[in-house]
């Protein structure tokens, strides 16, 4: 979270050089792995004030999880050693609206969206749709959902036991650039 401070008042520590990636071409150490959204207005490594290997980053859009997202969270935590794996969802996610809509006028988007609206669609029960804050409410209740299937990875409730491993769930604020811890 110290990153994110930086990083929301303006001062930075790491950029984005060449020199820093060269420096990192021998070997990872990440001490974090992040799931996030695809959308562009949420570059994980600036928000958290991060450079190269300094974290691993594994995007998907609303931050979906299916085998590609659990193997790649496995390796993190398996082959890298990671201690800390972090979901984080941001607001106005148009995966999540695109839920919320789905679910309001009872219908699915064809394709592959429908498929990203079907696996964020089980976090939304019990939600009220008419809500105002229903947006908010329903990115709270995926990330929560998100962090609960990341303790499934294979590997990771071992490690979760042994205090190896630690799971966060946060959402990045889109208009203050502020990351919000939920668990």
């Amino acid at each position: 979270m110290a990153g994110n401070r930086r990083f929301v008042s303006g001062r930075p520590i790491h950029g984005h050089e060449v020199a820093a990636a060269a420096h990192a071409s021998g070997g990872q150490l990440p001490h974090a792995v992040v799931l996030g959204c695809i959308d562009s207005r949420v570059p994980l490594e600036a928000i958290f004030d991060q450079t190269f290997g300094s974290i691993c980053v594994i995007r998907s859009g609303g931050h979906v999880v299916d085998r590609a997202v659990l193997g790649s969270v496995g390796f993190a935590v398996s082959a890298l050693n990671v201690p800390l794996i972090v979901v984080l969802g941001h607001v106005r996610c148009g995966a999540v609206d695109a839920t919320v809509s789905a679910l309001r006028t009872d219908s699915r988007p064809d394709g592959d969206v429908g498929y990203l609206v079907d696996e964020i669609a089980p976090a939304l029960d019990g939600l009220g749709l008419d809500d105002p804050d229903v947006g908010a409410k329903a990115m709270r209740a995926h990330v929560t959902r998100t962090v609960r299937r990341m303790r499934d990875v294979t590997g990771v409730p071992e490690a979760v036991a042994a205090g190896r491993v630690s799971i966060a769930g946060a959402v990045y604020d889109l208009d203050t650039g502020q990351v919000e811890l939920l668990t």
